[in-house]
């Protein structure tokens, strides 16, 4: 594990980074003391001084807490939840858990939607909205949002800056989230994605992604969420008597296998063989997730 002394990052880096990389794959667990100086000095063929900066980064980003005359130990990581099957946003979700949630509008812009948010909204005519959304000045989550800009006359980025987007459309333009879909997936961050939300590139993200409709059933958003995966966990309610998530697996090629549908046999109960197969995929879901 020894430095890339050819790599012309710091060596600090390189040692932060390689820690960084086990803390965030819990090979350090939270709580777990960081190795004593004298052995990472032992395991990355460094002096002390690269190893006191590769730690104190590592402070500075919250991951590890230092103690005079005491081992650092690794950090529990804050964690936020929001529910994956509510069509109220993370604003609304936050607020009720008395949790503020700061906006940062990076840009409001006329642009054509890709194929599938197009085909939702039914129109190309649209506005690509990007947001930063943070906790204690701590990046959480980046937001685009495709809106139909028919509907959305005279929005303006100011409106949105640290406000709830679907407050907005109700307030504003009578226009209430009502429904959706949703899907979870696991992706890497770009370096986009990894400079807003302060993760390294490739680092792992909690990509959320879905379309929303408003109380008359029509097209009213199409959005993609990317999560910090260290920072944020989706809760999930499993009942056996209501659908309220709705899982569809991956087939060998990496299509989604269809959806099944209503029991027809009788009163609405579910399969047993179906209900099992819920059970499995919330129980893989939460693994994933949690």
């Amino acid at each position: 594990m020894a430095v890339d002394r050819s790599d012309p990052r710091p060596l600090h880096q390189q040692v932060a980074q390689s820690l960084r990389q086990q803390i965030l794959g819990h090979d350090l667990p939270p709580g777990a003391p960081l190795p004593s100086e004298a052995e990472l000095c032992a395991t990355f063929g460094v002096g002390r001084s690269v190893v006191r900066q590769a730690v104190a980064g590592l402070a500075a980003d919250g991951l590890v807490i230092r103690r005079q005359g005491r081992p650092t130990l690794v950090a529990s990581p804050a964690e936020y939840r929001r529910l994956v099957q509510r069509a109220t946003g993370l604003s609304d979700q936050f607020a009720v858990a008395g949790q503020e949630l700061r906006t940062v509008v990076r840009t409001l812009d006329p642009g054509t939607p890709p194929p599938r948010a197009q085909a939702f909204l039914h129109t190309a005519d649209a506005l690509k909205l990007e947001r930063l959304r943070l906790v204690g000045g701590d990046p959480l989550a980046y937001v685009r949002t495709w809106l139909p800009a028919a509907k959305v006359p005279g929005l303006r980025a100011e409106d949105l800056t640290d406000a709830s987007l679907h407050r907005l459309l109700t307030r504003n333009y009578g226009l209430r989230p009502v429904s959706g879909r949703r899907q979870v997936r696991a992706v890497a961050a770009d370096d986009m994605l990894a400079e807003a939300l302060r993760t390294e590139p490739g680092g792992p993200l909690l990509m959320l992604e879905g379309e929303t409709t408003d109380q008359h059933g029509h097209a009213l958003e199409w959005f993609t969420t990317w999560h910090r995966a260290d920072r944020v966990v989706f809760d999930i309610d499993v009942s056996e008597t209501s659908e309220t998530v709705r899982l569809s697996a991956l087939g060998a090629a990496g299509a989604e296998a269809p959806e099944a549908g209503p029991d027809t046999r009788g009163a609405g109960a579910p399969a047993p063989a179906d209900l099992e197969r819920a059970r499995e995929l919330a129980e893989e879901l939460r693994r994933l997730l949690g």
